[in-house]
């Protein structure tokens, strides 16, 4: 068991996920269609606990993204050298990692077969998800919260999932608009449900760190689909459960 995790440990994407009886299907490293078939041929980093497997972080990234953050404070003025700046450049290029962890989950994966038959279609509201992402305009964060509803047909998603939807679009680099549409259609693809409907409130750093400075503004934005879209009714009370407090 100790060879397989060192032979693991150095491949550059994921090795295959272990079995329910915890064999790993593959100890060597896994082909390119095999990759591309397990969903992880760009695997870099995550921590989804709920996953069952743990792909390697992308560390050959970090010596280039270091200098990269070197540089950057070298070209503000800084001297890198000095003692509180001396790590700065490796825990900078970590958080951006993290903070696009997004780039490595699918859907699929997070999903993890949490889809289930169940005779409903009274709507189901999952209300104030907290939400962190990156402006891929100027790099700083937006964060906020999101709501979700939708009408089953005949299948109901695990409602944690639709948290961990919100984490896969929003950890990476976005526009409020895109987030908010992404996440409707993941939806969408995960239960085939008759609508869809998404509300997101943000607060963006960009217009309260620079720009205008508006320190009280906040950005909504929502997408429609399928029933919440055509049938005024439904619509109404979506937002009147997501307003209610």
């Amino acid at each position: 068991m100790k060879d397989l995790v060192v032979v693991a440990a150095a491949q550059p994407t994921c090795s295959a996920a272990p079995t329910k009886n915890g064999v790993s299907k593959a100890a060597a490293t896994p082909t390119t269609d095999e990759a591309a078939k397990n969903g992880h041929e760009h695997c870099t980093f995550h921590h989804d606990m709920e996953l069952d497997h743990r792909p390697p972080t992308r560390e050959s990234l970090l010596p280039d993204m270091s200098r990269s953050y070197r540089l950057l404070l070298s070209s503000l003025g800084e001297d890198p050298d000095r003692q509180g700046l001396l790590k700065t450049p490796e825990r900078a290029a970590k958080a951006m990692l993290f903070f696009t962890k997004g780039y490595d989950q699918s859907l699929e994966e997070v999903l993890n077969d949490a889809v289930f038959d169940e005779d409903h279609d009274e709507m189901v509201v999952v209300k104030d998800i907290e939400m962190f992402s990156m402006c891929e305009h100027h790099l700083v964060p937006f964060y906020g919260k999101v709501s979700i509803g939708y009408l089953p047909k005949k299948k109901i998603l695990g409602l944690s999932k639709l948290a961990r939807i919100v984490e896969i679009f929003s950890r990476r680099l976005q526009v409020q608009e895109r987030l908010t549409k992404q996440i409707a259609i993941a939806v969408t693809k995960a239960v085939d449900p008759a609508g869809v409907a998404v509300v997101v409130e943000g607060v963006h750093m960009c217009m309260v760190m620079r720009g205008v400075q508006k320190i009280n503004s906040k950005t909504v934005t929502s997408t429609m689909l399928g029933v919440f879209r055509d049938d005024p009714k439904t619509r109404e009370e979506f937002l009147n459960l997501v307003h209610s407090k």
